[in-house]
């Protein structure tokens, strides 16, 4: 359910969102504040959900909204695994979740997701908004309220061929600029470093 205020205010992830594609794997950044108004409903909100072994997902935007796609998600995925005998591919769990947001396009999912993983085509990220719109990113992409600074670091540091050890450390800078900078961001760091070897989500202590 909505989590709301008596004035009908949502809780809501306005959030930085970071993804950086790396020679082998993908690095995901977020920070942790969740705000309801004016007010910060929580400085421990994650933001980076596991949807496969090698697939994860940034979110930004109503928390229930984003709870509700990601365990729609989650579901339909492990059904789907289950029936072709294999995991998914990067692309499609993309396009599962671009079809779920494209059939709720009158009463629109207020949410900007990054899907990013490993699968045997190697690392990719996808970007999503709320009417289901999903595009693949070659080198990194951001999103939420503080994008706009964390792209100027992306833009200003990023370089082809980086390690997810670099890519890492890149991200981290990205979403700490825009926590100092954006007044809806804030709290810890969380980082996701998906390889072919799985996805581990780390909280970075301030």
């Amino acid at each position: 359910m909505m989590r709301r205020q008596d004035d009908g205010q949502r809780l809501m992830s306005h959030t930085t969102t970071v993804a950086v594609r790396c020679t082998d794997g993908v690095v995901l950044g977020t920070e942790s504040q969740a705000t309801m108004g004016y007010t910060v409903a929580s400085d421990t909100a994650p933001k980076i959900h596991q949807i496969t072994d090698n697939i994860a997902v940034t979110i930004s935007g109503s928390v229930a909204d984003c709870q509700a796609i990601i365990n729609s998600v989650r579901a339909i995925t492990r059904l789907e695994a289950l029936e072709i005998g294999r995991e998914l591919s990067v692309k499609a769990v993309s396009r599962l979740t671009s079809s779920i947001l494209f059939r709720n396009r009158m009463y629109p999912l207020i949410s900007m997701l990054i899907i990013a993983g490993v699968d045997n085509d190697g690392a990719h990220i996808y970007a999503l908004d709320p009417l289901g719109s999903m595009l693949e990113e070659d080198k990194f992409t951001a999103t939420g309220s503080g994008s706009v600074v964390a792209f100027g670091v992306l833009e200003d540091e990023y370089e082809d061929k980086m390690t997810l050890t670099k890519g890492k450390d890149l991200v981290k800078r990205a979403v700490n600029a825009a926590r100092r900078r954006d007044i809806a961001s804030g709290g810890a760091i969380q980082v996701a470093v998906i390889s072919s070897k799985g996805v581990v989500i780390t909280t970075l202590k301030e």
